[in-house]
């Protein structure tokens, strides 16, 4: 009768691994390190033939070959088991790392947490977050990238992210179906950046012209004004916050700043805040993947969300 442990090979000719238990690997581990089945039966709380049966299991499934000599006082390492020796001791040293990897992602105190946001939420807000979880969470590796909402919620959707800080630029964010759930931070109103004045109605800009990162207003701070019976007219396309604040310095336009990029305005600028019935406040929201186990690090992530969020106070302009 075939041996139905025994070493099989696989379809492109090389013998598959064998089926074996951990077990089995831990008692030879144990029996070779005390030279003796009796000492490694105590070490165990097992019994001295129970130890015996999970040799000889796992001299079976590895072909038959006996794994040690008995000899008068204890046993010794054959051949094969002095073979096996480097290689069981490897596995269960590789079992035990990943049972520690595993308990530090459980804890998050361990593993790797991957964050996208939009860029003004890399103003102050996702740093405050991250500052926070570090404190509580040093050993989670924390990775960061920019990007647009679509593109960050896409990342999302397809795996490459554990947490996205997005917000209602350009349209809702989720219909019914939605690929990714939403947890509300703040809601976030917007400033311009010109002369100072206590408050302004958009309209009285309508022939100003505009610094903006997108060249359509479609999907833009500025798609509100449409409500409003004009259409901005974009003179200066200037993607990083800091440059726009040098082009509205210079006198060569106006822009809209939210106030998540409010805190590193420079001094020679003044914000002024637009009514909040010409532009409604932007909702800014943390997205995680639907459907999908989270990563156990997401959770005390959200919270640092959340906690920068209430720690982001109006701008006094």
């Amino acid at each position: 009768m075939p041996n139905p442990h025994a070493v099989r090979p696989s379809p492109g000719g090389e013998s598959a691994p064998p089926d074996l238990s951990t077990v089995w690997l831990r008692t030879f581990l144990d029996v070779a390190r005390h030279g003796s089945f009796t000492v490694a039966a105590r070490e165990l709380g097992w019994t001295q033939s129970a130890v015996s049966r999970q040799i000889a299991a796992l001299e079976s499934a590895l072909g038959g070959a006996p794994l040690f000599d008995r000899l008068p006082r204890g046993v010794r390492p054959t051949a094969q088991g002095r073979a096996l020796l480097p290689h069981a001791e490897e596995v269960v040293a590789r079992l035990r790392g990943m049972a520690r990897e595993l308990s530090a992602l459980r804890d998050a105190a361990g593993g790797l947490l991957r964050v996208g946001a939009f860029a003004t939420a890399d103003a102050g807000l996702v740093p405050r977050a991250i500052a926070g979880f570090r404190t509580r969470h040093p050993g989670v590796t924390l990775t960061r990238e920019e990007g647009l909402t679509p593109a960050l919620l896409s990342r999302l959707a397809e795996g490459g992210l554990d947490v996205a800080v997005v917000s209602t630029t350009g349209g809702a964010l989720a219909g019914p179906g939605a690929a990714y759930e939403l947890h509300h931070l703040l809601d976030e109103r917007l400033y311009v950046a010109l002369a100072a004045e206590p408050e302004l109605p958009l309209r009285r800009l309508a022939g100003e012209d505009w610094i903006s990162g997108s060249p359509s207003v479609e999907g833009s701070l500025l798609e509100p004004a449409s409500g409003h019976g004009f259409r901005p007219h974009v003179a200066h396309v200037v993607a990083e916050w800091t440059a726009k604040q040098g082009y509205v310095a210079a006198g060569l336009g106006v822009a809209l700043v939210p106030a998540l990029a409010a805190e590193g305005v420079r001094p020679d600028i003044m914000l002024v805040p637009v009514r909040a019935e010409d532009v409604p406040p932007r909702a800014v929201y943390a997205a995680t993947a639907r459907g999908r186990a989270p990563a156990p690090a997401v959770r005390p992530f959200l919270g640092a969300l959340r906690g920068a969020a209430r720690g982001l106070g109006p701008r006094k302009g």
